[in-house]
């Protein structure tokens, strides 16, 4: 007689399936890992695109520095790097940029846009706008790139930004045609003239000033025509002008005069 066989009491495995998935799970990270381990970081690549982010959220961060006077220091404070100062320098920029490819060539003027302790300038070389010992600007190309950073200064300066034109000459005395007697003149109303197209063209006339600075503030020698070259120049400055510091320095001036 058969005997009956005996029920298996272990218990069950799991389903075919569920192993089948397993595998392919571990298959799956074993190979991602493979990946991230043959995998190399570019530093330098890396490290060029936080500077191009850096550049465009900031203000021309690690620009040149320009030497300023004792008393523009204390009445002057630096621009907060906001998202509309930003916004504007990149349209300054990129004006500059257009200016230069558009005229002679691509290889136009060396107009500039750079950073100083008080804000931004741009350095615009008088040789390109104004003819020697004159003050007027016939230039088209001149008049449009100004209407242009006009445009720019309406609709993405912020207000509490103000705009000095300054004028600056080489040390060669005008020409006696010229109705200028010396570089003080010269320089100053070179600077008016600019300040007047941006007038005309709708900057608001709270934030502009002008001054004038002669052949006493050369950034270049005057030994030789190059350097004259760029000693004759117009910069359109940016800054952030407090008037509780302004008010501070003419309360401390008369008290020592009293």
């Amino acid at each position: 007689m058969a005997k009956k066989k005996c029920k298996c009491e272990c218990p069950e495995g799991l389903p075919e399936w569920l192993a089948t998935f397993g595998d392919l799970m571990s298959l799956l990270l074993c190979f991602f890992v493979l990946l991230l381990s043959m995998s190399t970081m570019n530093a330098k690549k890396v490290q060029e695109a936080i500077g191009s982010l850096a550049g465009a959220l900031s203000v021309l961060e690690g620009g040149a520095q320009t030497e300023i006077s004792k008393n523009r220091n204390q009445i002057a404070t630096p621009i907060e790097k906001t998202q509309e100062t930003a916004q504007t320098v990149n349209k300054l920029s990129k004006a500059i940029q257009e200016f230069r490819q558009f005229t002679a060539g691509g290889k136009g003027p060396a107009i500039t846009l750079e950073e100083g302790e008080e804000g931004f300038f741009i350095r615009l070389p008088a040789d390109i706008t104004f003819k020697p010992g004159s003050a007027e600007i016939n230039n088209e190309d001149s008049l449009l790139f100004l209407k242009r950073i006009s445009l720019i200064i309406k609709e993405y300066l912020p207000k509490n930004i103000e705009i000095q034109i300054k004028g600056f000459t080489d040390n060669t005395l005008p020409p006696q045609t010229s109705p200028y007697s010396d570089n003080w003149e010269l320089s100053a109303a070179r600077a008016l003239s600019v300040l007047k197209i941006l007038l005309k063209n709708g900057v608001n006339p709270k934030q502009l000033s002008a001054a004038a600075y002669g052949e006493y503030h050369p950034i270049a020698s005057n030994d030789t025509p190059e350097g004259r070259a760029k000693n004759r120049r117009v910069e359109i400055w940016f800054f952030a002008k407090k008037k509780e510091l302004q008010q501070n320095v003419k309360k401390s001036v008369l008290d020592k005069v009293k």
